[in-house]
């Protein structure tokens, strides 16, 4: 299923969710100068350094590496990404949900809080391999923790959905409790049921993501609203 609008209002101007956004594609950008510059080689190195890579972050915690090499790409990893689909997808379902939840957290609480599940679900994906010399990349984890807040506080937003049946697209309108509970149900029987270490997809992370949005949501306090912008164009 892919969101394509949502109903939820907002008050404010999302600056913070379009700042993310340009960050996630200069970065990426980055990366494929990298590649064309280097090869695949050049590319494969800045994502090792900067990538969260299980093993380097045990290697840390048991004094085998430093804590910088080990605990800064807990931060980076979540600013790089695997191609452009995977960035193209991260970037809209931060755009769809995003908004809403920096109108109601604010811009600067609604930062870290961005960066915060970013992190907490990076210690997720790590607790489920420690061992694990694969980096892992991308912001599904921080936006994951944005559609936990999401469905906390937007139960009932209609979210417009595509759905493929067979070969035919077709879009429904759900609230979004079903909408991400659903999406969720699939992460956790995903991350339930993969046992290979290479499948592609950091599932745990998504999970981590999103109960830690949830549960991060409840501790803080709606924002008064004050001008009325509509959250879709």
């Amino acid at each position: 299923m892919i969101p394509l609008r949502d109903d939820a209002p907002r008050w404010t101007f999302p600056g913070v969710t379009l700042a993310l956004i340009g960050v996630n594609v200069l970065v990426f950008l980055f990366q494929m100068s990298l590649y064309t510059r280097y090869g695949p080689e050049g590319e494969q190195a800045f994502v090792m350094s900067f990538g969260a890579v299980p093993a380097r972050v045990s290697a840390a915690l048991t004094g085998r590496a430093s804590l910088e090499a080990g605990l800064i790409p807990i931060f980076t990893s979540m600013f790089l990404h695997g191609g452009w689909m995977h960035l193209l997808g991260n970037m809209w379902f931060l755009w769809i949900f995003g908004d809403n939840i920096e109108d109601d957290l604010g811009h600067g609480q609604y930062l870290a809080f961005y960066l915060g599940c970013g992190v907490l679900a990076s210690l997720a994906h790590y607790l489920s391999n420690p061992l694990s010399t694969l980096p892992s990349v991308g912001a599904s984890g921080a936006i994951s923790g944005v559609m936990g807040a999401y469905v906390v506080r937007f139960p009932r937003a209609r979210i417009t959905t595509l759905i493929p049946i067979l070969v035919v697209f077709t879009t429904v309108e759900l609230p979004a409790a079903v909408m991400l509970l659903y999406w969720f149900a699939i992460q956790f029987l995903s991350g339930a049921t993969t046992v290979s270490e290479g499948a592609g997809v950091a599932w745990w992370a998504h999970i981590g993501g999103f109960v830690a949005g949830a549960l991060l949501i409840l501790t803080r306090p709606r924002r008064r609203p004050r001008v009325l912008r509509r959250s879709y164009y």
